[in-house]
Formats: C-alpha cells, structure tokens, sequence
C-alpha cells in the first residue's frame, strides 16, 4: 500500500525529526547533523531522552492492552517516524497474530525505512499509506484496503501533534472521530510548556514545534471517554501492564502528557 513517490533529497546535512528522536532512542538510522542537535537539545534537558523512551513504553503498554483487554484488532499509527522496536504491529500481533496495523508518514525518509514496518505476521496484515496527517479522507480510503472502518480500529498519534500548527490537529481529528466506528480507540501522546526552550531550538533549526497545555491537549480527543488514569505523564500511565518494564529512575515528570480514549459503543 505504498504510493510511488518521486526521487528526493534526504538532506543528511542538516537535522531531521525523525532522525534525531532515533538518536533519542538509541538508534542507528541517524547522521551526524542529526546527532549534533540532539546532543545540544539534551545539553537544554537531558530529560528529554528518557521521555523519549518512556513514550515508546507507554505505545507498548498501551497497544497491548487495547489488543488484550479490549479486543481491539485493527490498528492506524499517524506519524508513524522510523521503525524502533517494538514496532506497534509487533506489540498487537503479538497479542493477536490477526491484528491488522495501517502505518501512515509522507516523510521521504520514513518511506525508505517503510519495509520494517510491513513484516506482518501471516495471520495479519499490515499497510503504509504516503499521506499528509491532515488529509483524512485520503487516509481512509487507501487505509480502508487493510481495515475495515465499519468495525473499531485504534487510532495513535504519538509524539506528532507538538510538531503541527493550530488548528489542524484539532480540525484533523474532529473529521477523523466523525468516521471512527463506535466502540474505537485514540491514543495520544504530547510535550507540555515546560519544554519552551526546547521547542525553541526545534523552531530555530526545523520551523516545527507546537506546545499546548494539558486542557488543550484533553480537547484533542473530543467526546471520547479517556481510560484510567486520564491524562498523565507517559511513565505514570497503566506502569502494571506488560511489557513490564520497570520505571526508570530519571523518569521525567511535568514535561510530556499522554492518554487513551474510547468512542462511545452504539
């Protein structure tokens, strides 16, 4: 489910979000440029690794227990960033072999990295569809060849919606919730104001970056119920479940929010 897409420059000399939240994680899919500005963003808060981390946790707690507990079997990631695993298809196959994952990004370096994310279980399916966020209708329709949208799918937006501009988060999901069968899920994790100098220096550098407050991010998810606990740190959310892993000593508090939320049944 991969549109073609025309040659481009993937500018290794300059720092790319995507490639420098990789150097975050500990990965390998990163340049110097890259490595440079996260190594000066953790010089500004050296915190900002480990919430890193601990938001990559919390997709696994979260994306287990939607698969689990509530039998959720079709799952789309927008922002998809670059494969790190657990990749959310290993975490809900891993529960459920049948789950079937729709993974969306038109970031060009994402792309090239796309077939680490297409490694389906053969009970499953997994898909990746080259779109703006913002262009739901669009991500419908090419998503709807691998999930069935008259059934629940469980929708993430994990450390996307601080890189985008009032209003269109807000506008995005109000159509995206309209076309959401009852019973669905959304997942959203977010950096709050007390990261001002970080989201400086991303402006600075990559013109990216949004903080919004812990009201305006619970307003992203609509009329939707939120699970316990609510909105809360990413470490301090559900830290019981598997994958088990403990909570970090230097978890940071204050400085990034999270949440799950459920449609309402008919």
């Amino acid at each position: 489910m991969t549109d073609a897409s025309p040659p481009v420059d993937l500018r290794t000399d300059v720092p790319h979000p995507a490639r420098v939240y990789d150097f975050y994680l500990g990965g390998k899919d990163h340049f110097g440029a890259d490595r440079a500005f996260g190594e000066k963003i953790l010089s500004i808060c050296p915190q900002l690794r480990p919430l890193a981390l601990a938001n990559r946790r919390f997709l696994a707690r979260s994306v287990g227990l939607l698969a689990r507990d509530h039998g959720v079997r079709q799952f789309l990631d927008l922002g998809t960033g670059l494969p790190t695993s657990p990749n959310l298809h290993e975490v809900a196959q891993g529960v459920a072999p049948e789950s079937r994952v729709v993974y969306v990004d038109n970031d060009p370096i994402v792309l090239v990295h796309a077939r680490a994310l297409l490694t389906s279980r053969p009970e499953g399916s997994t898909g990746y569809v080259d779109s703006d966020v913002a262009d739901i209708d669009r991500i419908i329709e090419l998503a709807s060849r691998t999930l069935d949208f008259d059934r629940p799918v469980a929708v993430s937006a994990l450390a996307l919606f601080h890189f985008l501009p009032d209003p269109v988060p807000a506008d995005l999901l109000a159509r995206l919730r309209d076309r959401l069968a009852p019973g669905s899920f959304l997942t959203i994790s977010h950096v709050l104001p007390a990261l001002r100098e970080v989201a400086d220096a991303y402006q600075g550098a990559m013109g990216l970056g949004t903080l919004r407050g812990r009201d305006e991010i619970t307003a992203l998810f609509g009329d939707f119920d939120l699970l316990e606990p609510g909105l809360v740190d990413p470490h301090l959310w559900r830290p019981d479940l598997p994958p088990g892993e403990p909570t970090p000593t230097d978890a940071p508090t204050g400085l990034g929010a999270c949440a799950v939320a459920r449609k309402s049944p008919a």
